[in-house]
C-alpha cells in the first residue's frame, strides 16, 4: 500500500496527514504525538478514529499542523485521520460517521464590524 494523504480543518487549524503501514507511530510537525500534545485529553482526541476501528497499531501517521490553537489542531488532525482511514477502507465510513468523526465542524470566528469594538458587541449607549 502506498502513502494515503488527507486534509482536516477546524476553526483556523489545518492538518495534512500521510498514512503508511507501520507500527502505530504518530509524528506531528516532526515531533512525537506525546511531545506535541502533552495533554492526555488531546492525545485521546487524536487517536479516537484509530481506537474506534481498532487499527491503532497498523499505521504510521505523519502530520503537518498549521494555524489555530491546540484544541482546534487536535480536532483537525482527528478529522484528517478519519478521512485517510476511509480512503484506505471505505467500509469503515458508517462506524466513523456514527461517532461524528467524519463531520467538519463549520464554526468559524465572525469578523469584526466597523464602528464596533467586536463582532457583535456595541459601545456603551449614553443618553446624554
Amino acid at each position: 500500500m502506498e502513502v494515503i494523504n488527507a486534509l482536516g480543518r477546524r476553526k483556523a487549524a489545518v492538518a495534512r496527514v500521510y498514512v503508511t503501514p507501520g507500527k502505530g507511530n504518530i509524528t506531528v510537525n516532526k515531533k512525537d504525538l506525546a511531545v506535541y500534545f502533552p495533554s492526555g485529553i488531546l492525545q485521546y482526541i487524536v487517536k479516537q478514529p484509530l481506537t474506534k476501528l481498532g487499527v491503532a497499531e497498523n499505521f504510521d501517521i505523519k502530520a503537518n499542523l498549521d494555524g489555530g490553537g491546540f484544541k482546534g489542531q487536535a480536532e483537525a488532525l482527528r478529522l484528517a485521520i478519519a478521512r485517510a482511514l476511509v480512503k484506505i477502507n471505505p467500509e469503515d465510513k458508517p462506524a466513523l460517521k456514527a461517532e461524528g468523526f467524519m463531520t467538519r465542524d463549520p464554526r468559524e470566528v465572525e469578523r469584526k464590524k466597523p464602528g464596533r469594538p467586536k463582532a457583535r458587541k456595541r459601545f456603551q449607549f449614553s443618553k446624554r
